[in-house]
């Protein structure tokens, strides 16, 4: 089991709303709207997909790397492969 498994529900729906902004923008483009709403509404898509990936970094971190640790099997792996995330995440 996955640490997001149990938000399954919850990550598909957020996605979906996310999928929607996406899908007005390409629509806002064709529409050539005014610059500033498409950056606003970027901004806002862009926001959403960072709260997500906060999301599964939370449950990562509480269910895969926890388990890992409190188990002692492959803890030191998990560890890397965190921080890893972690730093791609933020962009480095």
């Amino acid at each position: 089991m996955r640490g997001f498994s149990p938000q399954t529900d919850e990550l598909e729906k957020r996605l979906a709303k996310i999928e929607g902004q996406v899908r007005g923008l390409r629509r806002m483009v064709a529409e050539d709207a005014y610059c500033i709403d498409l950056l606003t509404q970027v901004n806002a898509a862009t926001a959403a997909l960072r709260a997500v990936g906060i999301g599964l970094l939370d449950g990562h971190v509480r269910h895969c790397v926890r388990n890992s640790l409190i188990g002692g099997t492959d803890g030191d792996e998990q560890v890397d492969e965190l921080v890893a995330a972690v730093a791609r995440f933020a962009g480095r």
